[in-house]
């Protein structure tokens, strides 16, 4: 008869295991997370600017996973790194019959600069089109006369210059408290500005405004008085796209069509000249009125919004957002890795030795830990760097010199609960030595608080990196970092796309592990169907 196969886990464990499985937001977390993490260590087969395959003159070449150096590849040249997609253009290459070469599925990568000229724009100019609101000044006397006018012949329906001597009183719609303004001014009396809203005799809306007045050593003769046009400029804007040839793309707003013949003519050659130069907004007088025309084209300037081939858009140094996010999730996840086991590690071993022996062990070492923890960890961490020069090593060993205290006091109530467990003392009555009773009979039953605590510290592990990273204090550039990216977003405050995504992505990656660690700290509750009435 054949002996029941025994599985290599605990019933216990596999108990645990199997309610962690029944959680299914905190099982699919962990799919999630691992599944994340897997893609990212396959960056470069998803995001490298070097060819996965070469095949070139007969030789057969993996430059995403070997270093190829112009002498190797072309027999010429130093041992430079080649420019891989300048060579695929180059002659040389396209004459090789037996030529061949695969390229990443985003074929960008996270230290590569993208030129300007790479990236294609639509070609087409945009025309912004609003009114131009006339301004203009006049000096009013005591009789409501004016004089010395200033742009000011359109209010009066005049040609300017031919304004002087004109009231404002014949016909004009003047706003309250305009008279009393002007007798404070020239009473020489203090008054504070005033603005207020009216019309000329042609029924053009206007707004007056005076500017404050202090009393001066003699009363003025007369006070200048500016007039403004008041339109509804802002509803009145309108945008039209033109290509080269000149020809209107999409809708026409209603302010270009009212145009006359001439002045859509003026407007589509300051459109054709923008393809070739740069053209300086100009104002065009109209029949309907005065108008501003701007003729705007997009250039290329880091960073760049998301487009074709880029579609997370391009940082400040001109580098692929997809590329950098992909890379920078593979160093988040393996700093937190690296980091969270040296913790556990350090943790563990400090506070095994405190638990297990006790007494005057327990007690010197408690005060070590309290003079080390108070030591400030950014200085430190800053004159490492300033000595060492920042790196991903320097980084996890000095955070991870400082991130074990808090396993510590866990790991060592856990030991000096079960060090007088009976297994413990018939352990120690057999001879064992410490180190095999601490290892082989405590360990084994002190892992809860590890394993439960272990997805809260990857997660704070990951966004102590990020915190790092925008501070300035974390890897060095160009390492790709969510931080870095974060960084870049302050900076550039409307590069959108600079802050979105890397907030996005570490929002998501530090919500599924809290998940995970939610998930597994139920399945390791001793009682998980209890609850307090």
């Amino acid at each position: 008869m054949n002996e029941p196969r025994q599985s290599w886990l605990h019933p216990v464990t596999r108990r645990r295991l199997q309610r962690f499985r029944s959680l299914r937001r905190a099982w699919w977390s962990f799919c999630l997370l691992a599944g994340l993490y897997t893609v990212s260590l396959a960056a470069e087969l998803i995001c490298n600017d070097r060819p996965l395959y070469l095949r070139f003159e007969g030789r057969t070449y993996f430059p995403a996973f070997r270093y190829v150096s112009e002498r190797e590849l072309l027999g010429e040249g130093h041992l430079t790194r080649v420019d891989f997609k300048a060579f695929a253009r180059s002659e040389r290459f396209r004459a090789d019959p037996d030529r061949r070469i695969v390229w990443a599925l985003h074929p960008y990568g996270p230290r590569e600069i993208i030129p300007p000229a790479s990236i294609a724009l639509p070609d087409v100019v945009t025309v912004h089109l609003r009114p131009e609101p006339h301004l203009g000044t006049v000096q009013v006397a005591p009789d409501g006369t004016v004089s010395r006018g200033v742009s000011a012949g359109v209010f009066f329906g005049l040609p300017d210059g031919q304004e002087e001597g004109r009231t404002l009183d014949a016909g004009w719609t003047r706003p309250a408290g305009l008279t009393e303004a002007l007798d404070l001014r020239l009473r020489n009396q203090a008054a504070p500005a005033y603005v207020g809203t009216g019309a000329n005799p042609q029924g053009l809306a206007i707004e007056f405004s005076l500017p404050p007045f202090t009393p001066r050593a003699t009363p003025p003769r007369t006070v200048r008085l500016t007039l403004r046009e008041l339109t509804a400029s802002d509803a009145m804007r309108a945008a039209l796209v033109v290509d080269r040839a000149g020809t209107v793309t999409g809708a026409a707003p209603a302010l270009w069509t009212g145009l006359g013949e001439a002045d859509r003519a003026r407007v589509l050659e300051l459109a054709r000249q923008r393809f070739d130069a740069r053209v300086e907004p100009q104002v065009l007088e109209t029949p309907a009125g005065r108008l501003r025309v701007s003729v705007e084209r997009e250039e290329v300037r880091y960073p760049f919004r998301p487009g074709a081939g880029h579609p997370l858009g391009l940082d400040s140094a001109g580098r692929d957002v997809l590329a950098r996010m992909l890379y920078g999730l593979r160093t988040a996840m393996s700093f937190g890795l690296l980091l969270t086991l040296a913790t556990m590690l350090l943790g563990t071993l400090f506070g095994a030795l405190q638990g297990y022996f006790g007494g005057a062990a327990d007690l010197v070492g408690q005060r070590v830990i309290e003079i080390w923890d108070a030591l400030p960890f950014l200085y430190i961490l800053m004159l490492m760097g300033s000595v060492f020069g920042r790196s991903f090593t320097l980084l996890l060993v000095c955070y991870g010199l400082f991130n074990w205290i808090g396993i510590s006091y866990y790991m060592r109530a856990e030991f000096l609960r079960l060090r007088r467990q009976p297994f413990v003392e018939a352990a120690r009555a057999l001879g064992l030595p410490a180190w095999r009773i601490m290892y082989r009979h405590i360990l084994p039953n002190a892992l809860v608080p590890l394993i439960t605590f272990f997805p809260f510290l990857l997660v704070s592990a990951i966004g102590t990196l990020a915190a790092l990273d925008f501070l300035g204090f974390g890897l060095p550039p160009p390492t790709p970092s969510w931080g870095d990216l974060m960084a870049q977003a302050q900076e550039y405050v409307w590069a959108w796309w600079l802050a979105l995504y890397p907030s996005l992505g570490l929002f998501f990656v530090m919500l599924l592990g809290v998940f995970t660690g939610e998930g597994v700290r139920q399945a390791f509750d001793p009682k998980p169907f209890s609850r307090m009435e």
